[in-house]
């Protein structure tokens, strides 16, 4: 699969930032470890680590990340100010989220605070991690896990809750294009991100969070009431049954089906 680098980038990769240097290994560790490990040794902005099986993949909260070959698994380093670093993110949700629309057909949503799911069932995490000094930004690993075909059946830990691009395409779908895709998106929404525009409204509108009845846990706390919706910094509003909000800034979300009013 050593092709996928080389297809993807053969078949025209435009972009300004994102995509300058794109190593590809068979295996890895992890994606983000090495995005970080050259970020501390000075690597440009915009590089891509991609890796077709990890052996220490992790998503949100240092969870394990199931890696198997034939997906998506892949970093960027990115080199934000303060003011750009919260939305780092949101940015590769939405990206994710319009790769997987343009180049299938699928209409996915995002479960807060970056799951990407279809049909009700996660099909890929975002994970933002930085290194900041001060109020200075050293640099930040954006890591993107897609799952395009993996088995979910194979995997009793995800099967609950999982599923894959290929399984709800009721195909199987080419990840060159995908991938292609998504670095575009990723690096339209980083540039205009720096020119000042906000990727919210866009993942606003993707958020399936919204209005429906959650739980929610974070620090050890458990939440339950009406998710209102999230503030200009992408937190969760929730409000619960005795009528006070509550803002979360991380945490795991399971919903209902119920909805407000």
């Amino acid at each position: 699969m050593p092709n996928l680098v080389a297809s993807t980038i053969r078949q025209g990769l435009y972009t300004h930032v994102v995509g300058r240097r794109i190593l590809y290994y068979p295996d890895l560790k992890s994606t983000m470890d090495e995005t970080a490990r050259m970020a501390d040794k000075g690597a440009e902005e915009g590089a891509v680590v991609i890796a077709e099986r990890q052996s220490a993949g992790r998503g949100r909260q240092g969870r394990s990340w199931v890696s198997q070959p034939g997906n998506l698994l892949f970093s960027v380093l990115f080199r934000p100010d303060m003011a750009q670093l919260p939305f780092i993110s949101i940015v590769g949700g939405v990206a994710a989220a319009r790769a997987v629309r343009k180049t299938t057909g699928l209409e996915p949503r995002i479960k807060w605070p970056n799951d990407l799911m279809l049909e009700g069932r996660k099909a890929a995490g975002i994970l933002a991690e930085s290194a900041v000094v001060g109020d200075s930004v050293c640099y930040a690993v954006l890591g993107i896990g897609i799952n395009v075909a993996l088995d979910t059946s194979d995997t009793e830990e995800i099967s609950a809750f999982a599923t894959s691009v290929n399984a709800v395409a009721g195909r199987d779908v080419d990840r060159e294009p995908l991938l292609r895709q998504l670095l575009l998106d990723l690096d339209e929404l980083y540039v205009s991100l720096g020119r000042g525009v906000s990727p919210l409204p866009e993942w606003r509108d993707l958020l399936e969070t919204t209005g429906r009845r959650v739980q929610a846990t974070f620090g050890g706390d458990s939440y339950s009431g009406l998710a209102e919706g999230v503030d200009d910094a992408g937190n969760l509003l929730l409000r619960g049954d005795d009528g006070t909000v509550v803002t979360l800034t991380a945490g795991d979300v399971s919903l209902s089906s119920a909805t407000q009013g």
